[in-house]
């Protein structure tokens, strides 16, 4: 758990308030007020969010999954690396989003820190961290820190954990 200037980061949990949350993108919205949970009981994938303050409202969202990356769709210098499985392990963020009161502020790079950080800490080994940047806008965000594009045609990016783990040393 992130905590920090008044900021925490925790798992999802009924508690939360997340009727007011706004991003300003409705299916980032809908899936946090109505899916995330179901999700979550599910364990189909695990939402954290952001608290600020005393509240229970959260001010962002993520969530982690486990996923796979076709050894076809790696860069071929980053696959000669590899061994020859069809899937490689990897971490899926599938969903990243702010409350549009909140933007701004750098939180987003600070949920993305919480999810390298737990990421890392698993048990269960993964080769690299993956997202799907909804727009051209969400992939020059995690360009910028250093993901790669998987295939020309899509928005999935990833970041080798060795990468992730230079951060945090």
């Amino acid at each position: 758990m992130v905590h920090t200037g008044g900021l925490r980061a925790e798992a999802l949990d009924d508690h939360h308030d997340r009727r007011a949350f706004e991003s300003g993108v409705e299916a980032l919205d809908r899936y946090f007020r109505s899916l995330a949970g179901q999700d979550t009981r599910r364990r189909v994938a695990t939402c954290f969010v952001l608290i600020e303050g005393e509240t229970d409202r959260p001010v962002g969202y993520y969530t982690l999954a486990a996923t796979g990356i076709a050894l076809t769709d790696l860069p071929g210098a980053v696959a000669r690396k590899l061994p020859r499985y069809p899937v490689i392990p990897a971490t899926l963020m599938g969903r990243l989003a702010m409350d549009r009161e909140h933007r701004g502020r750098g939180l987003g790079e600070l949920l993305m820190l919480d999810a390298f950080s737990r990421a890392l800490r698993s048990e269960i080994t993964s080769y690299a961290f993956v997202v799907d940047a909804k727009d051209k806008g969400a992939a020059a965000f995690y360009a910028h820190y250093g993901f790669i594009t998987l295939t020309e045609e899509s928005r999935r990016l990833f970041l080798p954990m060795a990468e992730i783990a230079k951060i945090f040393a």
